[in-house]
């Protein structure tokens, strides 16, 4: 009777204690995550009505860089990063006779551009909002930025003037604030590039992996993606390589910036997961969204959301046929903090977002791997977190 007795009291134990470390997706979701690595970052930020997931998610990512390396914590601005990458797209697009991308999307590789050139500052230097609202919001901004550079690529005088850059510097520091000259942070006066070289990030340490077969692999291209305006080159390497480092990355202490399609019904913000199930009629889809995601934001239900179930297959094939068919694009921007496994022992990646911290997950949600592997354009994370034998075969040389 005791042994028996004992055996249920161990019993209760055991599973009051897997309640406790046991993460929902949603509010009495079926999904029940277990943690298996979770690193280090700031609070979760709204980007609101604009496009500039790829300033919030790179910067989150560099902020968990800081931390790794001892850094402290800093709350870095993304409107700075957003105003000076907008000024080289201007330039490329004025180059280029319009016959190049210009609008407020952007890459991971333009926080190493902006910095390399203009420095950085804290969000308390410069925080972007100079037009009387409490959020970003860039609706007129972009609209205007667009009707500049129009103009100006249109060359009606047949000769470009003196003044455009000036009148197109000037529309942004309208809407954004001019750049601080020089700025006191933590008892300390720094100018942009004076800061940049105190936080001792190291541009040259981070790299791009992407996985497509137009190319071949372990060599490096652009991208194709109209969001690639500079045309950085990423690594290329197998899918069971990029998924390999993705994992192996957040399991060495190493987070990555994730770009990603999010129009697929299978990402839900509002339910905590982004799945690929094996018959789309799991999943409904409801409405559009009104923020510009893609429809990434619209409502979402079905079956598949309330429980863990069988995924698709994705294979290079089916992964490149996506890509072709513009049904896998440059959407979205986030960032890679932890993995986890589920109930039935399948592995997700947690993924910050920067949508605000409005869903049951507190702004996260959980990115399975047949999902990552399908709809993942490129990975960007730090040299050191490469697998040893992918540096070597890549021509990565690590410092550790």
């Amino acid at each position: 009777m005791k042994k028996k007795l004992l055996t249920i009291v161990c019993l209760t134990l055991t599973l009051s204690l897997f309640a406790q470390d046991t993460i929902r997706n949603k509010k009495n979701g079926g999904y029940l995550f277990k943690k298996m690595a979770e690193l280090e970052t700031n609070s979760v930020q709204d980007q609101n009505r604009t496009s500039t997931c790829w300033s919030f998610s790179s910067l989150s990512f560099f902020e968990s860089e800081l931390i790794r390396m001892g850094k402290g914590k800093h709350n870095l601005s993304e409107m700075f990063v957003v105003r000076n990458a907008y000024v080289g797209k201007a330039d490329m697009y004025v180059r280029m006779m319009g016959l190049h991308n210009f609008g407020p999307g952007g890459a991971f590789h333009d926080l190493p551009w902006v910095i390399r050139r203009y420095g950085i500052v804290p969000e308390e230097a410069y925080k972007g909002l100079n037009y009387g609202f409490d959020k970003h919001n860039h609706a007129e901004l972009d609209a205007v930025l667009k009707g500049i550079v129009d103009a100006v690529k249109d060359n009606p005088q047949g000769k470009l003037t003196s003044a455009w850059k000036g009148a197109f510097e000037g529309a942004i520091d309208a809407y954004l604030g001019k750049i601080p000259e020089k700025f006191t942070y933590q008892g300390k006066e720094y100018t942009p590039l004076t800061f940049s070289n105190a936080l001792g990030l190291n541009m040259d340490d981070y790299v791009s992996l992407t996985s497509f077969t137009h190319h071949p692999y372990y060599t490096q291209f652009a991208i194709e993606v109209q969001d690639n305006w500079a045309m950085v080159q990423s690594y290329n390497v197998t899918l069971e390589d990029l998924q390999n480092t993705a994992v192996y990355s957040l399991s060495k202490g190493y987070t990555w910036a994730w770009g990603a399609d999010v129009s697929e019904k299978g990402f839900s913000f509002k339910n905590g997961v982004a799945i690929v199930p094996t018959h789309d009629s799991l999943i409904a889809q409801h409405g559009k969204d009104s923020k510009g995601f893609n429809n990434a934001g619209a409502d979402r239900t079905g079956a598949a959301f309330n429980q863990p179930m069988p995924e698709k297959e994705i294979t290079p094939t089916l992964r490149q046929e996506a890509f072709d068919n513009y049904q896998t694009t440059d959407d979205h921007g986030m960032h890679a903090t932890g993995l986890y496994t589920d109930q039935l022992g399948y592995n997700y990646f947690k993924i910050k977002n920067s949508w605000g911290s409005g869903n049951d997950c507190q702004g996260y949600l959980y990115c399975s791997m047949p999902y990552f592997r399908h709809k993942t354009i490129n990975i960007y994370l730090h040299k050191n977190a490469l697998p040893k034998e992918l540096a070597k075969k890549l021509g990565i040389t690590q410092t550790i």
